[in-house]
């Protein structure tokens, strides 16, 4: 088996063969370092960087997405561009695979900068461990012929934050981040209004020092996770009672805290239950 030093050198080998490349940028760690190792086997001017801006996409993020972006010298190879895929019906009613309609959106507008900037290839963020849960949007990879360097490079999650602390990133050990769309059970319409709500909720909480959360959106009800070390914390009097008139403020109802604590994909355990009981 390679060492994720192996790996990393194979990662670089992969980007030296594409030549000139356009990164779908999100500002997380994975497509950081995709972002980052292109950077430094290509050199900057042959690399593109692009960040979507929708209402499932947190202020907060892209402004960090934007200042990383500058940190690797990009010196205005680095995009921000609207994305909308909050008005598409399909979207919007968040089916099982709402993720491709998501994806389908941004390639299609990826496709054509790369087509205006003679850019031969779109690369993303997708790794290994990625893999292991339900992931609509790589349909859409596949459909527009996206590179996957991290999982050609056969690079898994921790591997990459192991790669990530040694080239100094500062964001190495960056919480996962999914869109918030994420966090509205399926069939539930999406909306920019829930989607406000989430990430005001998301921000007050991180503003009282927790880590890894995920605020779920049930209507009237907000169902908190946080990570297991975490929950003695916010079960202190003085921060539930903050929590909960904050969140109230926001305009939820209710508000719970999820016993199991915070974990990837928890949406989709609907849908295994489902399956086992078919």
């Amino acid at each position: 088996m390679k060492s994720y030093q192996e790996k990393y050198q194979n990662l670089k080998s992969i980007l030296q063969s594409y030549q000139k490349v356009l990164v779908a940028f999100s500002g997380g760690v994975d497509s950081a370092l995709v972002l980052k190792v292109a950077c430094d086997t290509l050199g900057a001017e042959n690399v593109l960087a692009i960040t979507a801006d929708s209402p499932s996409y947190p202020k907060e993020e892209l402004d960090n997405a934007v200042k990383l972006g500058q940190d690797f010298g990009l010196n205005g190879r680095h995009l921000v561009i609207k994305t909308d895929e909050v008005e598409n019906p399909n979207y919007a009613e968040n089916p099982l695979n709402r993720c491709f309609f998501c994806k389908d959106e941004l390639y299609t507008k990826l496709q054509t900068i790369a087509q205006e900037n003679d850019i031969p290839h779109i690369l993303d963020g997708a790794n290994l461990s990625d893999q292991k849960d339900f992931r609509p949007g790589r349909k859409a990879a596949f459909k527009f012929g996206i590179k996957s360097p991290l999982i050609e490079a056969q690079l898994d999650k921790e591997e990459i934050r192991q790669i990530a602390k040694e080239l100094n990133l500062t964001i190495w050990d960056k919480p996962a981040m999914a869109c918030l769309s994420s966090r509205v059970p399926y069939g539930e319409k999406i909306t920019p209004e829930k989607l406000a709500q989430i990430e005001q909720a998301e921000s007050y909480l991180r503003s009282l020092g927790f880590h890894q959360l995920r605020v779920r959106h049930h209507d009237k009800i907000a169902r908190i996770e946080l990570e297991p070390t975490e929950i003695p914390k916010f079960l202190n009097e003085e921060t539930r009672q903050k929590a909960a008139k904050r969140f109230k403020e926001i305009g939820f109802l209710y508000i719970t805290l999820d016993l199991e604590g915070y974990r990837t994909g928890s949406l989709n355990e609907s849908l295994k239950s489902q399956k086992s009981s078919s």
